[in-house]
Parts: structure tokens; C-alpha cells; sequence
């Protein structure tokens, strides 16, 4: 459940392992699932101010966003607080459908 920041090479990315996070079961009984497309999605309809700053590289057992320290840095703290919130996950995908947000998990 760590997100992790790499810096490889000259490039900066943030890593989440999916699966066995508490938001997990909240993913889950929204009819999705919660691997790296579904975080990558959620990124970009909650918080498009800082997904408009990163690449995606996500897989379907790990979120990858690559970018700036100091975007990745932005993200790290915001994500850390709804990975671990049930009920911030249910209120993001609540809003994401009603605005007609399509999540590629």
C-alpha cells in the first residue's frame, strides 16, 4: 500500500502497487477494478490540474505516473489520503459517472 517515488535516470515516477488497498472494496462494488487504469482514470477525472503535468504508464497490477518532482509530489499527497479512504473513492466514481467519466479498468 506505499507509493513510491523513482527517480531513474533523470526520470521522476510515482508508483502504486494495485490490489490489497483499503479502497480496494469500494472499487469493487462500483463495478470496477482496482488496478492501474482504474487509478490512472481516477487521477485524471479528480484531479485534472495535476494529471495535465504527468505521462501514464499504468498496467493492470500497478498505477504509473511520470513527471516532475513537484507534480509528482502534489500527487503523492493527494493520493494517499483517498487509497486509504473507502468513502472518498465512492464520492470520486459517484461523481465521475454522473458527469459521464468512463474508467478504463
Amino acid at each position: 500500500m506505499t507509493i513510491n517515488l523513482h527517480d531513474f535516470d533523470g526520470e521522476h515516477s510515482l508508483t502504486l502497487n494495485a490490489g490489497g488497498l483499503a479502497a480496494d472494496d469500494a472499487v469493487t462494488a462500483a463495478g470496477y477494478e482496482p488496478n492501474g487504469y482504474f487509478w490512472e482514470g481516477l487521477v485524471q477525472f479528480a484531479w485534472p490540474e495535476i494529471a495535465e503535468d504527468l505521462d501514464f504508464d499504468s498496467e493492470a497490477g500497478m498505477f504509473c505516473a511520470v513527471g516532475s518532482p513537484s507534480a509528482l509530489a502534489r500527487l503523492k499527497a493527494t493520493l494517499e489520503s483517498v487509497i486509504t479512504s473507502p468513502e472518498a473513492v465512492r464520492d470520486i466514481v459517484a461523481r465521475a459517472e454522473a458527469s459521464g467519466f468512463e474508467f478504463d479498468d
